[in-house]
């Protein structure tokens, strides 16, 4: 029914997709597997029409699809629930769920029956006037499934359906998934949860750094053989990051509970010069236990200490003023400010160390950012010139060189490489280990199985809000740490 052929896609120096192919048939449940960053959201991007591959096609009934959009693949019956809900936020669950098929007048009574029959399909009980940023993110995600089988799609894509699902709900959308199938339905449905797939999926093609690696039958491959194909690569020798861990534990984290980020019972210890790798797939607590580290959320049960001390800091300035950094997953959104220039973002945390009777030292603010340019070899004409004219790895460098200014005790690092040359990659990977080197202790959070045993000297892998294991890097492997993020949770080993 549907083939993308060769499919190439870059971003600047980035190569997120080469020559990937995959065919997709009626009536079959196709899996579409890889790490965190192989390109599977690129790829599923193509298809929608979102963007646009630099080489390669798309074939549907034989026939190429030129130019396609969002609209033009709704049209073609294509359709596609994101991870992310991508909803309107501030209109009800009915305007949602229709908005834009019912015509020049609006009858709010059909609208809301309408809505209800559709929810019913996808076993959600949601009241239709509700607002949509009201709802908690499970809901959301049906929320967003409802409205994609409205169209009747001959193609359904469905990316981490049940990530954010509660059990019960899970086990809904995979009847309603068989149910599709039965009805001739081609559906592309991406998931890390290998144990999931192997109950329903037909095919499955396997994504490792932007290459399609294996495309077969899922009944002829066993879990083991996918994770195989998913970490598959050569890894960095061991020795190219020695441990300076010592004994001194710098950050104490007992039974951490936080009810609003989904957190149960984290118990971890970080020492001076470790660095302490956390493993674990996209919402499985990494990033959340980060933001509470850093003040952005309340602890509800659990106790922090730092070097001995009580520690529950109650903003990210009253973090910093601790010794506790973070370098944030999202760089975009959260890392920079865009319009402003180099020498701002450099200097904005630390205005006071350029106030001089409450008016700002630029030149004191200039010198300071041009040492960091230097010393972390940011590529830039001028530390004038606005940061979002600069490449992803260098306005990452400036965000870490930021964040090292005042040598912190606790370096927070949320996907420090994430989108990044493999240029920058490396030299950011040698500030790592100089601060583990310095005596600073540093949580690592990657989604990249090979940086992690590159840098880690112990790995905690996260599952579903809570420490399910930690293994030591020198004695493990990638694949035994795969297993545990995908292994139904039986508690902390």
């Amino acid at each position: 029914m549907l083939s993308l052929r060769k499919i190439d896609k870059a971003f600047g120096a980035v190569r997120a997709l080469t020559g990937v192919d995959l065919h997709l048939q009626p009536g079959c449940v196709h899996a579409l597997v890889g790490e965190n960053g192989a390109g599977k959201s690129t790829l599923l991007n193509i298809l929608s029409g979102a963007i646009a591959a630099d080489a390669g096609s798309i074939m549907l009934d034989g026939a190429e699809c030129v130019g396609l959009t969002p609209r033009r693949a709704q049209a073609l019956g294509i359709a596609i629930v994101h991870q992310q809900p991508a909803l309107l936020h501030e209109l009800t669950v009915a305007e949602n769920l229709l908005f834009g098929s019912d015509g020049a007048v609006i009858s709010w009574p059909a609208r809301r029956a309408r809505a209800r029959e559709l929810l019913l399909q996808v076993g959600a009980d949601l009241d239709p006037d509700a607002i949509a940023a009201s709802l908690p993110l499970p809901d959301q995600q049906l929320l967003q499934l409802a409205r994609a089988l409205r169209t009747k799609p001959r193609i359904l894509v469905l990316d981490e359906p049940t990530a954010v699902l509660p059990s019960a709900a899970s086990q809904r959308l995979l009847a309603l998934v068989r149910d599709l199938r039965a009805r001739g339905t081609a559906v592309l449905y991406v998931s890390h949860r290998l144990e999931e797939l192997q109950q329903f999926a037909d095919q499955v093609t396997v994504l490792r750094d932007g290459h399609s690696v294996f495309c077969g039958n899922m009944a002829e491959v066993t879990t083991k053989d996918l994770i195989r194909h998913m970490v598959g690569r050569t890894l960095a020798a061991d020795t190219a990051h020695p441990s300076h861990a010592t004994d001194k534990e710098v950050l104490s984290i007992e039974q951490l509970s936080n009810s609003d980020r989904s957190l149960h019972s984290i118990t971890l210890s970080l020492h001076a010069g470790e660095i302490l790798g956390l493993a674990g797939l996209v919402g499985a607590g990494r990033t959340q236990l980060a933001e509470c580290l850093f003040g952005l959320g309340a602890i509800d049960a659990g106790s922090i200490r730092l070097n001995g001390k009580p520690f529950a800091p109650r903003s990210p300035a009253d973090a910093i003023a601790r010794g506790v950094v973070l370098v944030p997953e999202d760089r975009r959104r959260h890392g920079v400010i865009p319009a402003m220039s180099l020498a701002s973002n450099f200097t904005l945390p630390h205005l006071n160390e350029f106030a001089r009777h409450g008016l700002l030292d630029t030149r004191a603010e200039t010198d300071a950012a041009e040492q960091a340019v230097s010393a972390f070899a940011v590529r830039a004409a001028s530390v004038q010139e606005p940061i979002q004219t600069l490449s992803g790895g260098n306005q990452q460098k400036v965000v870490l060189s930021r964040s090292l200014r005042n040598r912190p005790t606790v370096l927070l690092l949320d996907e420090p490489t994430q989108g990044i040359d493999v240029g920058a990659r490396q030299e950011i990977h040698a500030h790592i280990k100089s601060q583990a080197a310095a005596g600073c202790a540093v949580l690592l959070i990657s989604s990249d199985l090979a940086e992690l045993f590159l840098l880690a000297d112990r790995i905690a892998v996260f599952q579903r809000g809570t420490v399910v294991g930690i293994v030591v890097r020198r004695s493990s492997s990638p694949e035994q740490v795969m297993s545990m993020c995908l292994q139904p949770a039986t508690g902390q080993t």
